[in-house]
């Protein structure tokens, strides 16, 4: 059985769902911009890359200030809807028209306006709402002196791995990195992983919970979660695994962590984490080789699970563990 706030295969619901809704609104001909951070300096309050989508009739949907310039960004959005070409925008506190807005704590954005069928082709845009939806990881570059944007799949592998856009050092070159939303598998419904589930939602998870024994992975535990009450080799196969899942095994229990494991090993997830001690986990690399996998392949387990912050107690083993997910994501730990 499965019960779930959304789909199994479905991903994150997300929430920066904003080139879906910029594209659906071009094609029922109410017309649409997308304005994208492209620069900040100082305390500004949104980070590079963040996206608001401007109807023809005004409404909008996300932010590139949290509020503070939004009114003249949508004025400029359907300026360049109406013409078709692309605006660079800049607000900083020397910018009478920033300060109207209320851009008053000493920070300066640059964003981008790209009218969709003008500068941004709806080809392009269709192409990258379709790479979201198929969790490719995808960079739009887009020359900010011609507005001529183009996707890539191969390149900007740094940028990617942090989730950093941003301009090239050319200065005229923009790149919007668009991951996939993380995702947390994680393997036992025990106790760690009632205070990790939520915490790696704040942290921009979106998780599954897998345990074949019914009572462990009940609703009433865990309320308006994704469970999955089969076997874990079967479960993570359906959900399939790529470069942006965490899995952690928390069972203890071979029987049960054991298949989720290999099938983990053979696949592309960034990070895979085991409960246990020393001990335990030394049985587990022995059970591991007697499978068939070697040793570079088995240095990608991390076990015991979570960094070593002398953690107490599930609250806090939940917190190493995010603390780890996070650096092995960000490539500050090997």
């Amino acid at each position: 059985m499965t019960t779930a706030r959304s789909s199994v295969n479905s991903g994150l619901q997300r929430f920066d769902a904003i080139p879906e809704q910029a594209l659906a609104w071009h094609r029922a001909g109410q017309g649409a911009a997308l304005a994208t951070v492209v620069e900040t300096w100082g305390s500004a309050p949104r980070r590079t890359g963040s996206q608001l989508v401007v109807a023809g009739d005004g409404r909008i949907e996300g932010s590139v200030s949290g509020g503070c310039v939004e009114g003249a960004v949508i004025l400029a959005a359907q300026d360049a809807i109406a013409d078709g070409g692309h605006q660079i925008l800049e607000f900083g506190v020397s910018d009478e028209d920033a300060f109207a807005v209320g851009l008053a704590c000493g920070g300066t954005i640059r964003i981008l306006v790209e009218p969709v069928g003008g500068s941004l082709s709806e080809t392009t845009l269709a192409d990258l709402v379709a790479a979201r939806a198929e969790r490719r990881a995808v960079s739009y570059v887009v020359d900010l002196d011609t507005g001529a944007g183009r996707l890539d799949e191969e390149g900007h592998t740094d940028r990617k791995r942090m989730d950093r856009s941003g301009v090239e050092e050319d200065g005229k070159t923009f790149v919007a990195v668009h991951n996939p939303p993380l995702r947390l598998i994680a393997v036992g419904a025990v106790h760690i992983t009632q205070a990790l589930v939520p915490m790696a939602r704040i942290a921009g998870y979106d998780p599954v919970i897998i345990d074949p024994r019914g009572a462990f992975g009940s609703p009433e535990r865990f309320p308006d979660e994704v469970l999955i009450d089969d076997w874990p080799d079967e479960a993570i196969a359906a959900i399939g695994l790529d470069a942006r899942c965490a899995v952690v095994l928390l069972t203890h229990d071979p029987k049960i962590d054991d298949p989720a494991l290999e099938t983990a090993l053979r696949s592309q997830c960034f990070y895979i984490g085991a409960l246990g001690s020393s001990r335990t986990h030394a049985k587990r690399i022995t059970r591991m080789q007697d499978a068939g996998f070697d040793a570079p392949t088995l240095a990608r387990i991390h076990g015991p699970i979570g960094l070593d912050i002398g953690a107490a107690g599930p609250a806090e083993i939940a917190v190493s563990i995010i603390a780890e997910m996070t650096a092995v994501l960000r490539g500050r730990q090997a």
